[in-house]
């Protein structure tokens, strides 16, 4: 499984897809401890239908605070959030949660775009080219967010 220390954009998108597999496939909870804990999980905290995880929601919320953080100290990165911010603000306004964080703006888009090539669906170049922006930025996000977690 994924670990948070490794990447923790990578984590959460994990943890969105085995949600949404175990919804799907149910009668795989037990293929795997990995699948059987997962499922549990989601049963004890009442997201069988909808929802995340905790765990997904709180490495979400450790993210977020990294974000605010550097938005206050990095110049680079608050150019990097601003050039994106059209797109995340048109990707929200779709959404049933238009208040939705850019964070998790980005990780929507990125999970969305992987469903799509699953389902052998093609993407425009324009979504393509936020794609490889979200992707980088969350790049950044997780090694900015190993690094500072290895130094604790």
């Amino acid at each position: 499984m994924k670990t948070k220390k490794d990447n923790i954009a990578e984590y959460i998108l994990y943890l969105w897809q085995m949600e949404d597999y175990l919804r799907a496939f149910p009668q795989q909870a037990e293929a795997t401890t990995e699948l059987h804990e997962l499922n549990e999980m989601m049963h004890r905290e009442g997201i069988i239908e909808s929802g995340h995880l905790q765990l997904a929601s709180n490495a979400l919320d450790e993210l977020e605070e990294l974000h605010a953080q550097l938005l206050d100290e990095d110049a680079m990165y608050r150019a990097a959030i601003m050039r994106l911010q059209p797109s995340l603000n048109l990707l929200k306004a779709k959404t049933d949660r238009p208040t939705m964080s850019d964070i998790e703006a980005c990780l929507l888009l990125l999970y969305q775009i992987m469903m799509l090539r699953l389902q052998k669906k093609e993407i425009t170049p324009e979504t393509a080219q936020v794609q490889q922006q979200a992707t980088q930025l969350l790049q950044f996000l997780s090694k900015t967010y190993r690094d500072f977690d290895i130094s604790k």
